[in-house]
């Protein structure tokens, strides 16, 4: 097998999704259509939270990160997908290759570990309401956004050098829509078994204690609603809980089967699939996931509008 110098060559072509599908034109539009929706939602919800008085609590401030982290994150993968496909050129430079691999990691984990403080807040706000703006006052929740963004920037560099340290093949066909680790190692012309078990290990690692925070702590708030006299106390509860919950067993579950599966489990057209739902379909519809089932959010939204459009 030859090797290629990335030093000399091109790149890499991104076959991506839209080439395998049967229908790549309306795959391309619905994709369109999807990323608009996490553009627009995204970027409404964090103007509301940052103009509206009424949000700059706690629980907001950190539902506006996550907005961020969505919108960039479909913004690092999407548009070029979109263009390559427009313009029937696939390729990646290396150092493409490599920005969008450490910027997806690092949206990708910090978004892990953010969704585990957003737990933490909501035990916190259910559980030790009194004590709420102390063990959440603003020292604390900028001390969370920096080490979900510090810890998950130093991993992502630390893996993206290592894998782009690997001599590829003259074969520089990525069968997936991004830059990611698996589908790279494939290309690699040396023996990529240890690494591949230190991904596995380091990704349950990293995955398994946030998942272990936001399982403790919803197991917590779920026996303080229990005995919540309040009906209504109960529902308000439940509506933010639920909503949390969908969006972690969205992440959870595409970030599982990518980087806690074995690799021999994994085949093209399934991690294309999982690829497209969280880099595109997941920003799109956790805003909307947050949004509509909220009063204060709807209603600060309202305000906002009728502010802006008066």
């Amino acid at each position: 097998m030859e090797y290629w110098n990335s030093t000399l060559g091109s790149g890499f072509i991104l076959m991506g999704i839209l080439n395998d599908s049967g229908s790549p034109e309306l795959l391309c539009a619905t994709i369109t259509v999807l990323y608009m929706l996490a553009l627009t939602s995204n970027g409404l919800l964090l103007l509301v939270i940052t103009v509206d008085s009424r949000l700059h609590v706690p629980m907001y401030f950190l539902l506006g990160q996550l907005s961020l982290m969505d919108l960039l994150f479909t913004s690092v993968v999407t548009p070029k997908a979109l263009v390559d496909f427009l313009q029937s050129e696939n390729t990646i430079s290396f150092g493409g290759c490599a920005l969008q691999m450490f910027l997806a990691l690092t949206l990708g984990g910090a978004e892990d570990l953010l969704l585990a403080f957003m737990a933490y807040d909501r035990y916190v706000a259910i559980c030790h309401p009194l004590n709420y703006m102390v063990f959440m006052r603003p020292r604390v929740c900028w001390l969370m956004v920096a080490t979900a963004w510090i810890l998950a920037s130093l991993s992502a560099f630390v893996y993206t050098t290592y894998t782009m340290h690997y001599p590829f093949c003259k074969v520089r066909k990525i069968r997936h829509l991004l830059c990611e680790i698996p589908p790279l190692l494939k290309l690699a012309c040396a023996d990529t078994s240890r690494y591949e078990l230190l991904v596995y290990v380091m990704g349950v690692t990293f995955l398994m204690p946030p998942l272990f925070t936001i399982i403790s702590s919803y197991t917590l708030i779920l026996c303080t609603v229990l005995h919540m006299p309040s009906n209504e106390g109960k529902q308000k509860a439940l509506v933010t809980c639920s909503s949390h919950l969908t969006v972690v067993g969205m992440f959870y579950g595409a970030a599982t089967f990518m980087y806690v599966l074995p690799s021999s489990l994994h085949n093209p057209r399934q991690d294309n699939i999982i690829s497209l739902f969280y880099t595109v379909v997941t920003p799109a519809l956790n805003p909307l996931i947050y949004s509509l089932r909220n009063k204060e959010v709807m209603g600060a939204l309202k305000r906002v509008l009728a502010k802006y459009m008066a």
